[in-house]
């Protein structure tokens, strides 16, 4: 994951798009805002060259990067 440029932080978000949470359900998880998921969302999906959570959450499974 660190290879890949992601923070500590959006590690822990990755993990729960790979489950399938909702940016409020990833806020509310990690006690930050909806803006700030949506935020955390937008950057990872940069880093890993997807256009989409489902593809980012396929990423993390096949790297191994979810809990």
């Amino acid at each position: 994951a660190q290879q890949l440029g992601l923070t500590p932080r959006e590690q822990e978000v990755l993990a729960l798009v790979a489950d399938g949470r909702t940016n409020r359900q990833i806020a509310q998880t990690l006690f930050i805002s909806d803006k700030t998921a949506s935020v955390h969302v937008s950057r990872i999906l940069a880093k890993l060259g997807v256009s989409n959570r489902a593809e980012a959450g396929a990423v993390a499974h096949r790297l191994h990067l979810t809990g």
